[in-house]
């Protein structure tokens, strides 16, 4: 399996809406791509402006083939101007709980 995990910055004037945004995002992914297994999004308790993403997907190719669906691509525009920071990464993911 492979993991995506997504550190995002939003502009505080943009929380609620990344929020929602992402939200539909993450339902989309897992109802649409049958390789993305889990899509979580989480805030910080003390500043929701800070989110984090963790994703897994079946392996690198299916994560490449999410980046290209219609729904990623208007995501990405969508929150584009919402986003102060990004940072991803990637691993090989070993063991997943529940």
């Amino acid at each position: 399996m492979f993991a995506v995990l997504v550190d995002f910055q939003i502009k505080p004037r943009h929380a609620e809406d990344f929020l929602r945004r992402v939200t539909r995002q993450a339902k989309d992914s897992l109802a649409l791509e049958p390789d993305c297994h889990v899509f979580d999004v989480s805030v910080d308790p003390d500043d929701d402006a800070h989110v984090f993403l963790y994703e897994v997907y079946t392996d690198q190719s299916a994560f490449d083939a999410h980046r290209e669906t219609a729904h990623f691509k208007s995501y990405n525009s969508d929150i584009k101007d919402m986003v102060a920071a990004k940072d991803l990464r990637t691993r090989r993911r070993v063991f997943g709980g529940g």
